[in-house]
């Protein structure tokens, strides 16, 4: 049983992870080839509570910390076990997420692992694993310009500037000031685009707004652009996630009020969580290795941040093995043509996903299938 969380901090995981990357049927309603529904069952949460078809009727009862978000979906999961899904106390349990859900699927592992541990909590966490994910924003800010530098999308000023201001992020982080860090880290970015020609902060090979596949279809944006906008470039043109969310689905549904309009992301949720947009995760990921949860990271290639920065900071006592290991090519099919690497020791499994950006499954669906089918262990092969 696979729960795929939301993305980026407010977006909708029931919208963009299922209609647009990995569900059963694409944004255009039409069966996808690729999806993860033959390797496992899916659940779609939108969560934290706000974003997409999730809403509260006061404002104040939005989460403000990534714990409080991990316990309502633990909450979710306890109810959903206990009577609507039974058969999850028996099925093991596997927490994938994308982006910020990251995060989310980190804090709320550890949760569930604790409880699980102590007796309280009838499930099977069978592994987590995070696609792109922002665990260690100071990792990230640090590694931005010398990477922009190395694939020629800044100059040494532009580089030099980067990594400037990302020392303001890490003094910022270091103090505990979340909220400016969030800030500084505006900053950087905005500057990063303005310098790089607009480069895309999800797929570096690209600018902002643009996608090689169906170029056009969707508009450009400005910084910070809106989370969904390489996603729904894989749309037909004229055609738009949210017209379908709003439209063909809710009324599919039958239980979506009238008044809650279906949005990619909510800035409301956002702005809720700001003080806990910089906090890293790293512990938490530690924990549940020590735990003996299978963790897997994936990465794609083009998207901006390596998580293996992370890596080198983490307690975990199998660090040392695990890096010095060498990477096993991957292949999809038949063909002979490296689509990624992967690296495993103990319960760590390491992806790198060649030709992708920020999101692999619609970037690279047959390999990415073929990922999942490896962490759920199942017997379904994919084709190119």
């Amino acid at each position: 049983m696979s729960s795929s969380e939301e993305e980026k901090q407010g977006a909708s995981g029931v919208g963009l992870g299922n209609f647009l990357e990995v569900g059963p049927l694409d944004g255009d309603l039409k069966p996808r080839g690729s999806t993860w529904l033959q390797k496992a069952d899916l659940i779609f949460v939108d969560n934290p509570v706000g974003t997409g078809y999730s809403y509260v009727e006061d404002d104040a009862l939005l989460v403000t910390t990534d714990g409080e978000a991990a316990a309502d979906l633990a909450a979710l999961l306890r109810a959903l076990a206990a009577k609507e899904i039974p058969t999850l106390q028996s099925s093991p349990l596997f927490l994938v997420a994308e982006s910020y859900g990251g995060k989310y699927a980190a804090t709320l592992g550890v949760s569930l692992a604790r409880a699980i541990r102590a007796g309280g909590l009838k499930l099977t966490l069978a592994g987590v694993a995070l696609g792109d994910s922002w665990i260690s924003p100071e990792d990230f800010a640090m590694s931005y310009g010398p990477l922009l530098r190395q694939v020629s999308r800044l100059d040494s000023n532009g580089a030099d500037s980067a990594s400037k201001k990302a020392q303001v992020v890490k003094q910022r982080i270091a103090s505990g000031q979340w909220k400016l860090a969030q800030y500084a880290l505006s900053s950087m970015l905005t500057s990063i685009v303005a310098s790089s020609g607009h480069v895309d902060v999800y797929n570096f090979l690209l600018d902002t707004g643009m996608d090689p596949v169906a170029a056009g279809a969707a508009p450009a944006r400005s910084f910070p652009p809106a989370y969904s906008a390489y996603l729904d470039s894989k749309l037909s043109v004229g055609d738009s996630i949210r017209s379908v969310m709003n439209g063909a689905i809710k009324e599919k549904l039958k239980i979506i009020p009238k008044d809650v309009v279906w949005e990619e992301q909510s800035y409301t949720v956002y702005n809720a969580l700001i003080n806990d947009f910089m906090k890293p995760r790293i512990q938490e990921v530690d924990e549940l290795l020590s735990y003996g949860v299978n963790v897997t990271v994936y990465n794609g290639q083009t998207c901006m941040g390596d998580w293996l920065f992370c890596c080198f900071v983490m307690p975990w006592d199998g660090l040392k093995n695990f890096l010095s290991l060498p990477r096993q090519p991957l292949h999809c099919g038949s063909s002979e043509v490296t689509k990624g690497f992967v690296r495993s020791y103990k319960n760590l499994h390491f992806y790198w996903i060649l030709g992708a950006g920020h999101f692999v499954p619609v970037d690279q669906p047959c390999i990415a299938l073929d990922m999942i089918g490896s962490i759920t262990q199942s017997s379904v092969q994919s084709h190119p």
